[in-house]
């Protein structure tokens, strides 16, 4: 045997048995060589992989340091130092239908024919053939009942908004009245001696004497004697006559002498001694400064009488409250000495001045009091139904607005559970309702509860629908 093929021989000799060893070194098996019956890699890919030895094609234990055939004229294939990786599974993407456009991440209603990105960088989502119908949301009927969804209608009504103010009851002005006499005078009898007592129009209160209206009753009388006396006189006598008894008629109406006792005088009754005042309106006695037996001076006050059965409230009205405060308003008051009931009446007059420590400027309530229940001076409550505007307008339940900060949306229903986001334009809110200006029209259905719960589903879809693959 030649050197040189003596060399080759200890040569494939030791490399069969070093792959032995790393056999055995890395499974601690048998020294089975692993059957090789996958291709090999791309060229550009085998080009980096460092080659070991080549095996048998049918994965005999027969090995060869470089490339070698079989008897067949196949080739040996390569083992190589690195296991040969395991390619990544590719994930194809679910066939979905055309894309019919793009809308807004956060379930706002904007849409885009191509895509694009919201203010805070979020790619809008695309909308696929056969997901949505146009702008609607869709929502299973039984996540529908889950969640509670209940809709209302819009419709026209008369907006009115409640105003609230506090006040205190006060006398009619009106009706209050203070007794006096024009005379000097004494009291000489007292009918009403009581403070707090009712009277009506007409009742006798007190008897008085007076000099002076004494005398002018008594120049009266003669006057009308006079006249009687000289009727067949001459004309100019009769007609002098007839100007003192005018002059002295004309002084006992002065001093509030009754009609009743100038007629009894003019048929020929005597002058009495004292003269009855009576009570000039029905009402109750607030206050009696008159003693019996004191003398009086002429516009000293006697009694002070007033009707309690109709009373005055007067309300302080913020001024941000006063454009909606108008003469004629309705209104309802609640007392706490009356707890419950509720007394009703209307707005009879607006300060036109502000007062500017308080801001708030004064308005007069007229309420009824047949009863007598209301006393001057009781604390309460007032609330005023204001209306918005002079005619019906649109409004839906203020619960159905969901409100971004920048702009009111709301979800119009479209049939079973198909809900479209709409932006509307809104005016005031009162009494649980709110003015729709634009964005809808009367007989729309928008949710009202759990429109929340459906914005927020609709945003996580959008959200999770921006991590899908294009």
């Amino acid at each position: 045997m030649s050197p040189a093929r003596a060399f080759t021989l200890v040569t494939i000799a030791l490399l069969a048995a070093l792959a032995v060893g790393y056999g055995i070194g890395r499974s601690h098996q048998p020294p089975a060589l692993p059957l090789v019956t996958a291709p090999p890699p791309a060229p550009n890919r085998t080009s980096e992989r460092q080659i070991l030895f080549y095996q048998h094609p049918d994965g005999l234990p027969d090995y060869a340091p470089g490339p070698k055939q079989d008897a067949q004229g196949r080739a040996y294939l390569p083992v190589y130092a690195d296991p040969d990786p395991v390619p990544a599974p590719v994930r194809t993407p679910p066939e979905r239908g055309k894309i019919l456009y793009y809308r807004n991440p956060m379930g706002l209603p904007d849409t885009s024919p191509v895509p694009k990105k919201d203010g805070m960088g979020m790619d809008y989502v695309a909308v696929y053939d056969g997901e949505e119908d146009g702008n609607t949301l869709r929502i299973s009927p039984d996540k529908v009942q889950k969640l509670g969804v209940r809709t209302e209608a819009a419709r026209m009504v008369p907006l009115s908004r409640t105003i609230r103010a506090v006040g205190s009851v006060q006398l009619d002005e009106r009706t209050l009245q203070v007794v006096t006499a024009k005379f000097e005078g004494y009291i000489e009898r007292l009918h009403v001696n009581q403070t707090g007592q009712a009277v009506k129009r007409g009742q006798p209160l007190m008897e008085v004497y007076s000099p002076e209206l004494r005398l002018a009753e008594q120049e009266y009388q003669v006057a009308m004697q006079g006249g009687q006396a000289l009727a067949q006189a001459s004309r100019e006598a009769q007609e002098g006559a007839r100007a003192l008894a005018e002059a002295a008629l004309t002084r006992l109406r002065a001093l509030d002498v009754s009609a009743a006792q100038i007629d009894r005088i003019r048929h020929g009754g005597a002058a009495q001694r004292t003269l009855t005042l009576t009570s000039p309106v029905a009402g109750i006695v607030l206050e009696k400064q008159a003693i019996q037996g004191m003398r009086f001076m002429p516009g000293e006050k006697l009694y002070q009488i007033a009707d309690l059965s109709h009373l005055w409230v007067i309300a302080d009205v913020f001024e941000q409250d006063l454009a909606q405060v108008r003469v004629g308003l309705p209104a309802q008051v609640h007392f706490d000495a009356w707890p419950g009931k509720d007394f009703t009446g209307r707005v009879t007059f607006v300060s036109p001045v502000v007062t500017p420590e308080t801001r708030t400027a004064k308005i007069r309530i007229e309420l009824p009091n047949p009863d007598g229940r209301l006393r001057p001076a009781l604390y309460g409550t007032v609330e005023l139904l204001a209306p918005i505007a002079d005619r019906p307008v649109l409004a839906i339940p203020d619960s159905a607005v969901l409100d971004s900060g920048t702009r009111q949306s709301v979800l119009v229903e479209r049939g079973e559970g198909h809900y479209e986001p709409r932006a509307v334009s809104l005016g005031t809110r009162a009494g649980g309702l709110i003015e729709v200006r634009d964005g809808l029209v009367a007989g729309e259905r928008v949710v009202v509860q759990a429109n929340f719960l459906i914005d927020a589903e609709s945003n996580l879809r959008a959200a999770l629908q921006s991590f899908h693959p294009h």
